[in-house]
């Protein structure tokens, strides 16, 4: 097979092919792809903040995310992707890119890894799209599971760099009582502890607002200036509702 470039190494890639040439000169491993290799990577990273971790309707946040993205994993496989996975912690490698079955399987186990619980190591969406950068090439697909609150945290800068080179999908997680909740007294079960909040006041569903919709709205107009796609998925959507486009947001 013919050589077509080199790219940092990934857990999983054949050791054989590593590009000692650059290693050395880099100081971190690289591994040489070729020609029969150079499909489309089709990359999918997981936010696994700890609010994903939360839903009042059909399933939590989390649960709908690792769906969306199974959702996300079969689709690069039917258009000929080479599929791959991460999320942000340094004490778990990428699932490698892969194409075929072979690509899907280990990201869907890893989906249902990371949304079961909340795992350890957690650095937040910021360091999971460093890991990103570090895998992508120009033209790539990357899909970003995130809660609303992960993904407004990342610069303008960073989605607008993205975007430029890769066709950016960002899947936001939300449950209908963050969008319009019921003007009443609310507990809560946090960790083993009961919290009231009382949204019976016009003042209180404000501060809700301020928020929850606010910034996601806010959200979505950033990104649509950045060239980037926002889907809003509720966990009582279909987790497939994203690819029909009936839950794509657009700026204000």
């Amino acid at each position: 097979m013919e050589y077509a470039e080199s790219r940092e190494y990934v857990a999983g890639d054949d050791a054989r092919h590593i590009d000692w040439r650059v290693t050395a000169r880099t100081g971190r491993a690289h591994t040489k792809l070729f020609q029969a290799e150079r499909e489309r990577l089709s990359l999918i990273v997981a936010d696994t903040s700890p609010a994903l971790f939360f839903g009042t309707r059909t399933r939590y946040k989390s649960v709908q995310a690792a769906r969306a993205g199974a959702v996300a994993a079969w689709l690069a496989q039917r258009q000929g992707d080479r599929i791959a996975a991460l999320r942000g912690t340094a004490s778990e490698a990428p699932i490698a890119p892969r194409s075929g079955q072979r690509g899907v399987l280990p990201v869907l186990d890893a989906l249902a890894r990371w949304y079961a619980q909340p795992p350890s190591g957690d650095a937040g969406l910021d360091v999971a799209l460093d890991h990103a950068a570090r895998l992508l090439r120009p033209g790539a697909r990357l899909t970003v599971l995130a809660d609303p609150r992960s993904a407004s945290k990342i610069s303008a800068t960073r989605w607008s760099g993205l975007a430029l080179h890769h066709e950016v999908v960002v899947i936001v997680l939300v449950d209908p009582l963050e969008l319009s909740p019921p003007a009443r007294a609310l507990s809560f079960d946090v960790r083993g502890e009961r919290i009231a909040l009382d949204l019976g006041s016009q003042a209180a569903r404000a501060r809700w607002q301020a928020e929850f919709v606010a910034p996601l709205q806010q959200l979505a107009t950033l990104l649509q200036s950045r060239g980037v796609r926002l889907h809003r998925l509720s966990t009582d959507d279909a987790s497939d509702a994203w690819l029909s486009g009936s839950t794509l947001m657009r700026g204000a």
